[in-house]
């Protein structure tokens, strides 16, 4: 194979990628379950959080494991057949760029917290236990989703490295692309960070502020 079927090949797998992160779960199944579009209501989030404020709970259960299942069978296959670390940190970032910009919505998709989870788990499964009780402590003790996320993304790379260093084999791209990852969920969560410093910002078990 030469190098340009190399790069058609990669190609390839960077598009098959971000089309598995492009299926918009929130949508499907509320479509499933009878309910509103998730984009109609809420924060118009197509994410499981905003399916839950519809008040069907298995639904949003299902959204949240769907979102994260797709991050993780994109990269879980990438790591399966062996692709270049290279290429492996290429998936990590398509199927999660998939969600947050997905074709079959126009291109305007969810925050990507869950899809995130799901690239760590497939990545390294003790880094996504570390980010998970992160979040857990983060989300007792200041009873903000959002903070526990953006937290998580910034400490996710950080796991990653050291871990490297003592547990498990690290790679610079796929430690690149979990840095990309973090950044553009901090991007999408400007409101919520807006809204933190604001005090307005609603905490775990209280509505949304007008």
């Amino acid at each position: 194979m030469d190098s340009s079927e190399n790069a058609l090949a990669a190609l390839g797998i960077l598009l098959a990628a971000y089309l598995i992160g492009s299926v918009p779960f929130a949508v499907v199944f509320s479509r499933i379950f009878g309910l509103k579009d998730p984009r109609t209501y809420g924060s118009g989030n197509p994410g499981a959080t905003n399916v839950l404020r519809s008040g069907n709970k298995l639904a949003a259960a299902l959204t949240l494991f769907g979102d994260a299942a797709k991050g993780w069978l994109a990269v879980w296959i990438a790591i399966a057949v062996n692709l270049s670390p290279m290429l492996i940190a290429g998936v990590a970032m398509a199927v999660f760029l998939g969600h947050l910009y997905p074709i079959f919505l126009k291109f305007k998709g969810g925050k990507g917290v869950a899809t995130a989870f799901g690239v760590m788990m497939a990545i390294e499964p003790l880094m996504a236990l570390a980010t998970m009780v992160t979040w857990i402590i983060m989300a007792v003790f200041f009873r903000y989703s959002s903070l526990a996320a953006l937290t998580c993304a910034v400490f996710a790379p950080f796991y990653y490295f050291f871990g490297g260093m003592l547990v498990w084999q690290s790679h610079l791209a796929i430690g690149i692309a979990l840095i990309v990852i973090a950044i553009f969920l901090m991007f999408r969560h400007k409101a919520n960070i807006q809204r933190l410093i604001q005090g307005t910002e609603p905490r775990l078990g209280q509505g949304k502020k007008n």
